[in-house]
């Protein structure tokens, strides 16, 4: 029982508590180091992306801390209670990471989820300091109590809820595979003309059943773009797509807010390959919907970020709204996949040709600058009908993750409390 676990802090069962460099690194754009920040962390995770700053080795060295393979990450500046555990990346840290080396004597795993816990996250939200960008001082994270059952468990505990961790990252990383497979066949097909290459040689697609081949032309012709496959259209973007906007019911109407209609903002972009979104952090009611300028949008959907951080995409798996920072995109005649793979090989073009003084910011006009080659509806729609499977796939384990979080969230904080006991399975 919980009443007989020893009440004990963070610094009780830590070897060190610091945090990360105040100040900035001398970048370097190929440098062999990562600098991160509290935004870096995600789900237990180090996130590193194309946007993460780079740094030398020279001058890791001079502002690196001593992590190691004990070390849990928390975001304590900005973004609060984000949580990673260091696994040898090479990286090193900003203010707004915090490390804990955890002592050998105390299982690693269950503090982690200490800290994912309710308890650990109100502590933190409710008590940092600053008006406008949040903090929460290193004294704070020391001074945090928390019940600590014996090792064993611990260790427990922490199986337990690491199965629900496992089973959520192998499903994700079958998403990043199957989403692979899906990007790979559009690149072919649409981008690079492999089948046509290959008719063009007297050969069949790689792959490809003779009804799909017969769908490609044997010849590349001239173009504004260079060479493109015969038939195909020199199109922008905007000539293939129908953009709706968005908008957010007045906060101060309490009648517009916590109903069932889901309502989307960059918060709820997909991590990773989920592609999907099938719920939101917040939702609006019926009477918000007709009351304010944002639309529901149907399951299909692709969602684009448009200002601020743009060019984040989101393939609804049900219907909902959005607010005004994005555009709903639909495609004209084509498939939902299709749309969403060509807005994918359009991102880096519109990230290019953003407007904006303050803020990078995509326009209904930022959608003519990107040019493609079109090869009509038929191809595009087998496109849809091949990946179909892909990507059905992935919406079923985004909604399964979602529903495995839910459980272990909820047996998360009832057996840190000691209110369900493993003492069965122990002795078994």
């Amino acid at each position: 029982m919980s009443c007989e676990w020893p009440l004990v802090s963070l610094a009780d069962v830590t070897s060190k508590i610091g945090d990360g460099l105040h100040g900035t690194p001398k970048y370097e754009d190929n440098g062999e180091y990562f600098f991160i920040n509290g935004n870096n962390l995600s789900n237990g995770s180090i996130i590193i992306n194309e946007s993460t700053k780079r740094a030398s080795e020279e001058e890791y060295l001079k502002h690196k801390k001593d992590l190691n393979h004990r070390t849990i990450l928390v975001s304590i500046n900005g973004t609060l209670g984000n949580i990673g555990t260091y696994q040898g990346e090479k990286v090193f840290l900003g203010k707004s990471a915090c490390y804990l080396n955890i002592l050998p004597e105390v299982d690693k795993d269950f503090i982690r989820y200490v800290l994912t816990g309710h308890d650990f996250q109100n502590y933190i939200h409710n008590l940092a300091t600053g008006s406008t960008i949040k903090n929460v001082g290193l004294k704070l994270m020391r001074e945090y109590e928390f019940k600590l059952p014996d090792h064993k468990t611990q260790k427990s505990i922490s199986t337990v809820l690491n199965s629900f961790d496992l089973k959520i990252n192998t499903n994700t990383n079958i998403n990043q595979t199957l989403e692979a497979m899906a990007q790979t066949i559009f690149k072919s097909w649409f981008v690079d003309f492999d089948p046509v290459k290959a008719k063009m040689n007297g050969e069949r697609p790689v792959g490809m059943d003779e009804a799909t081949a017969a769908l490609f032309p044997d010849k590349l012709v001239e173009s504004e773009l260079g060479l493109i496959p015969e038939g195909w259209a020199v199109s922008n973007l905007s000539s293939l797509i129908q953009l709706t906007g968005g908008g957010t019911p007045k906060r101060s109407e309490e009648t517009y807010w916590n109903g069932d209609i889901p309502w989307f903002s960059v918060k709820d972009v997909p991590t990773g390959s989920n592609v999907f979104v099938v719920d939101t952090e917040e939702k609006i009611t019926e009477f918000g919907l007709q009351k304010s300028s944002t639309k529901l949008l149907p399951k299909g959907t692709t969602i684009i970020t448009a200002r601020g951080t743009v060019g984040k995409l989101a393939l609804l798996g049900t219907d909902m709204c959005m607010n005004q920072s994005c555009y709903g995109i639909k495609g004209k005649e084509v498939g939902d996949y299709f749309n969403y793979f060509n807005l994918k090989e359009a991102v880096s073009t519109l990230q290019q040709n953003t407007h904006g003084a303050v803020f990078d910011t995509i326009t209904t006009k930022t959608f003519d600058t990107y040019v493609t080659a079109f090869s009509g509806v038929p191809l595009a729609n087998k496109f849809d009908a091949i990946v179909s499977p892909l990507l059905q796939k992935i919406e079923n384990n985004v909604r399964e993750n979602i529903e495995l979080s839910k459980l272990r969230n909820t047996l998360l904080p009832k057996l840190l409390s000691g209110e369900i006991s493993l003492a069965n399975d122990m002795d078994s």
